[in-house]
């Protein structure tokens, strides 16, 4: 299959609130896709659907064929998707090890991302081993935030805004990090404010308004109606 995640006719409610209309997309397997749209337009309504946090009312999820929709979201992390949430969300009164090693404990996570792995791409990891997560700096904090969801041996990782909050030069870095990890296999859903750096890494893009899918496709065919996207959907 060239499609890993298929979203279909998806509907999802915050209490009376319609926030996902009639969604349809689907993220390449093996590629990097980047969601775009202004604030509150429901992209990260979007991954918390995906991942079971926020149930959609209606609509279809399928994870590699297999419907997922609905499901508690530990099973779908088992199924291999990780989630790096807005905000990173870490456990903060534990240390980095604890961290990592919570969202290890899965059958799923005996695979290739070991804790020798991980220290290959953020070795400032292993020194904040015993370090409290609220005590790391915020590039470390979301070092950790990645790290933890490698930890599971995903197929699939959701990061909602992973540069939120960095200085420039680890901006640069995580994008380095994410093409890296394409490479390495992984199929990736980005949510990005930083349009530069989303565009930078993308393959496939998707622009997302007012709950509604208006744009899908590869990042050529973005750049070729560029100026309109951006007037129309993604200016401030």
């Amino acid at each position: 299959m060239t499609t890993l995640l298929e979203v279909d006719r998806l509907d999802t409610f915050y209490g009376k609130s319609h926030v996902l209309r009639d969604l349809s997309f689907g993220v390449p397997r093996g590629r990097i896709t980047t969601l775009l749209g202004r604030n509150g337009m429901g992209k990260t309504t979007t991954l918390r659907s995906i991942m079971g946090l926020t149930p959609p009312r209606s609509g279809t999820i399928r994870f590699d064929g297999r419907d997922i929709t609905g499901q508690p979201s530990y099973r779908v992390a088992r199924l291999g998707l990780g989630y790096v949430p807005e905000g990173r969300q870490l456990f903060p009164h534990l240390d980095v090890g604890e961290n990592l090693r919570l969202a290890a404990l899965s059958r799923r996570a005996r695979g290739p991302w070991t804790h020798d792995a991980l220290f290959e791409y953020f070795p400032i990891l292993r020194q904040r081993w015993h370090q409290k997560a609220r005590s790391l700096s915020g590039g470390e904090q979301q070092m950790l935030a990645i790290a933890r969801a490698l930890a599971g041996n995903p197929a699939f990782v959701m990061l909602d805004e992973p540069s939120q909050g960095l200085a420039p030069l680890l901006v640069r870095e995580l994008g380095s990090l994410m093409l890296r990890l394409k490479r390495e296999g992984l199929t990736i859903l980005l949510v990005e404010q930083n349009t530069r750096l989303a565009l930078t890494v993308a393959d496939h893009v998707l622009v997302l308004h007012k709950g509604t899918m208006v744009f899908a496709g590869p990042i050529e065919e973005f750049r070729a109606h560029e100026d309109a996207l951006k007037g129309g959907y993604l200016a401030v």
